[in-house]
């Protein structure tokens, strides 16, 4: 196991992978932005360094001044949790050059999944089903317009690099189409410098299930279940729950299996996640591959009794993976909600101090915080302050867990989307488990 480890992170994941680095005896290097000197993850850490201004190009994506921290201060590895540069190849390749361990799969893998073209032709290489669309750039709106009439409206025009829903819009006929794509090519281009767009079918209604793998060094892989992330707004997930009320055992499998193939035929190793679209008669079609943990990564823990940090670091280091298939189990139902400093009903940010800060306690509830009482909650970063997670023996012992912890969550100085997720928890369609990724636009839009 590594002595020392840098956290190239900030906020509730900084916090979260620091726990297990403890329960192992590990030491940790944490890293702050000037405008995260106070925050949690800092005092946590074994040491600290100011690693930049507040802004994120300045801070937690200067992979110069976090490398130059690794060496100081002799970490051995860096783990880059999620966002920020834990999907950069780049930054993964200069890890390895300057001889400090990456956890998370090799720059050449974090490369091709990055790119939602080639993303594709892996899958279609190796028969995973994927959405109907095109498997290269488009090169101006005009072919973009040729391919979607050929294909037929609704079409999805998305960006090929970067996530959380950037250069991505829905577009039901050329009008929408031609406004659209420069506003979403600039958007590619700000956040994840290409530009590059494609265009694949808009599939209705669909759900949005994806599976979580874990992968050594020596070619073992498995799947642990699946994560039902339907509820989202602006294409960014809200309420994720393991596992997915909808599917059956067969396709549970299927998708399983198909995960597992997919992964394997990349030569991946780590902790990742295939995500899919299904649709009402449980078809599925590849989504996008993210190459490192995810948001909502604890409810897979919570289902399985694993500790994904854990084979995370123990991966990395070159250690098997120690369990087959069979060996996964899978107990009770979880499920997770994000807690977003943000307006309710807009989803505006909505910055500011934190004057009151009360988390429910009880049997089968868990908090990833990245604030405390009087935290500062500035502009310059995701939005995401809390997550919350509850287990039960069954989804309706979860539901009603998640319903009174909600009911006894308090925020104040803020504006947080708490509301909201009371208005999902509460939902008939929700309790149904009748969740589609238009649940929000169709139950509570404007509400």
């Amino acid at each position: 196991m590594f002595g020392k480890i840098l956290i190239a992170n900030r906020g509730e994941i900084a916090a979260r992978i620091m726990r297990t680095c403890i329960a192992l005896n590990v030491r940790t290097v944490g890293i702050y932005s000037e405008a995260d000197a106070e925050a949690p993850h800092v005092k946590m850490a074994d040491e600290a360094y100011l690693v930049g201004g507040p802004r994120v190009n300045e801070s937690y994506l200067n992979m110069d001044n976090i490398l130059e921290i690794a060496k100081v201060t002799g970490a051995e590895a860096i783990h880059p949790g999620y966002g920020l540069l834990s999907e950069n190849a780049e930054f993964a390749r200069k890890c390895e050059e300057a001889g400090i361990v990456f956890i998370g799969p090799s720059p050449d893998v974090i490369a091709r999944m990055g790119s939602k073209i080639e993303s594709r032709k892996a899958m279609e290489e190796v028969g995973v089903p994927v959405v109907p669309g095109i498997t290269h750039p488009l090169a101006d709106v005009e072919e973009a317009v040729q391919v979607a009439n050929h294909m037929g409206y609704p079409v999805m025009l998305k960006a090929s690099a970067g996530g959380g829903g950037i250069g991505m819009q829905v577009v039901r006929n050329e009008e929408e189409l031609r406004k659209a794509y420069a506003g979403n090519q600039k958007r590619a281009t700000d956040f994840f410098g290409d530009g590059a767009m494609y265009v694949e079918k808009y599939i209705e209604n669909p759900r949005h299930i994806e599976i979580q793998i874990l992968a050594d060094q020596q070619g073992n892989t498995v799947y642990l279940w699946e994560r039902e992330c339907s509820i989202q707004r602006r294409h960014q997930k809200v309420v994720e729950e393991a596992p997915s009320p909808f599917l059956d055992k067969e396709t549970r499998r299927k998708m399983g299996e198909a995960a597992v193939k997919a992964a394997q035929s990349l030569g991946y190793s780590n902790a990742g996640t295939i995500e899919f679209l299904v649709d009402a008669e449980k078809n599925f079609y590849f989504l996008e591959m993210n190459t490192r943990l995810q948001v909502e990564h604890p409810v897979t823990e919570e289902i399985t009794g694993l500790d994904l940090v854990e084979k995370q670091l123990r991966i990395a280091c070159g250690e098997p993976l120690g369990l087959n298939q069979a060996d996964v189990k899978r107990e009770g139902h979880a499920i997770e909600v994000r807690i977003y400093a943000e307006d309710p009903k807009t989803f505006f940010p909505s910055p500011g101090t934190i004057t009151k800060l009360v988390t429910p306690q009880g049997p089968g509830i868990r908090h990833e915080l990245a604030v405390s009482e009087r935290s500062a909650v500035t502009p310059f970063y995701d939005p995401m302050i809390a997550k919350l997670i509850v287990k039960g023996k069954t989804r309706e012992e979860a539901i009603a867990r998640l319903q009174s912890a909600l009911a006894a969550y308090e925020v104040e100085g803020i504006k947080t989307n708490i509301p909201m997720l009371r208005a999902v928890a509460e939902h008939h369609a929700f309790l149904a488990g009748d969740t589609t990724t238009s649940f929000v636009a169709q139950h509570l839009q404007g509400k």
